[in-house]
């Protein structure tokens, strides 16, 4: 599917758009079945009401004005959307029983340490503390930059380009959605350091449903990526999404999409994403289970995406 072929042939929704709906719909259904048990789900309810109007919006804005902007336009507000839905899962499962302590005694019991205490301690230094965070924080530019020279750079390839990015990140959402696991940034604070070198591994049932608040390990060391990664973090994180690792995942998915459409641009982002996915542990993102984790599911969900748009869209 081109999604730049003219109007008469673009006027149902576009796969992003399919892909949005689908997940507002299962989500909407998802708070009336926990409906009692969410913090504000009118809220909830009334954002994905207003989240499904945008859609249909930008659909009769591009009727009116049909163009290559006001598609682009269309792709854009689902992409951007995504920053809607990420803390979004975090008010489903809160409700459930926290998880990290099995986590974190898997990264023990199979590294015979912790490695996202030790990441830190070993590569300590300035030098490596902004490298890592510039890999952490360019996943947002990569993700744009794959989008977007897909979208104009190859128009047979967008549609797919997208949804492939899109139902990636759809399919995480969902794996957070039930399995609440905070990552070391939320729980090592909690616990403290001597336990989480070490265990035992204290169970926190429903503390970040109560305590959500993130306890910055960077914060005040200075360096322009590692304070913009603690600003992303202040404005956006939540004790949610630690497994799998969706940074590592969804940036494993992009560099095979780049290689794809351009291998210059792949040689550019592999450097970018072997820091990053270093970074996931450094910065206490991730536990080295979920960033291995990240990476196989990433594989996975690059292969489950692709047949399930040839599926669905090429007959």
């Amino acid at each position: 599917m081109n999604i730049f072929k003219r109007e008469e042939q673009v006027t149902a929704f576009l796969a992003v758009e399919k892909l949005g709906l689908l997940y507002n719909l299962l989500t909407t259904i998802l708070v009336i079945i926990f409906f009692d048990r969410l913090q504000d789900p009118k809220a909830m309810l009334m954002g994905r009401f207003l989240v499904a109007a945008g859609t249909f919006v930008l659909i009769y804005i591009y009727t009116k004005y049909p163009s290559r902007a006001t598609v682009f336009l269309r792709v854009l507000f689902q992409m951007a959307l995504l920053s809607y839905w990420y803390p979004d899962t975090f008010e489903f499962n809160r409700i459930f029983p926290n998880l990290d302590h099995l986590f974190a005694q898997a990264d023990l019991t199979l590294f015979g340490c912790q490695p996202a205490i030790m990441f830190d301690q070993v590569c300590s230094g300035f030098f490596w503390r902004e490298a890592f965070n510039m890999g952490y924080w360019l996943y947002y530019p990569m993700i744009a930059t794959v989008a977007i020279y897909g979208f104009f750079g190859h128009p047979r390839e967008a549609e797919r380009t997208t949804f492939i990015i899109m139902c990636s990140f759809f399919i995480y959402y969902f794996i957070y959605i039930f399995l609440p696991v905070a990552g070391p940034q939320f729980y090592f604070p909690v616990i403290g350091d001597g336990v989480a070198l070490a265990g035992p591994y204290p169970e926190l049932g429903d503390y970040f449903n109560l305590n959500p608040e993130i306890t910055i390990a960077q914060e005040g060391k200075g360096g322009l990526f590692t304070e913009l990664v603690g600003m992303a973090q202040s404005s956006g994180e939540r004790p949610t999404a630690a497994f799998p690792s969706s940074h590592i995942g969804v940036t494993t998915i992009l560099v095979i999409l780049a290689y794809r459409l351009n291998r210059r641009i792949f040689a550019v982002m592999f450097p970018v994403y072997l820091l990053l996915c270093c970074a996931t542990v450094y910065i206490k993102a991730h536990y080295l289970v979920d960033a291995i984790a990240g990476l196989v599911t990433g594989v996975f969900f690059y292969m489950l995406t692709s047949w399930i748009y040839r599926w669905l869209f090429k007959g």
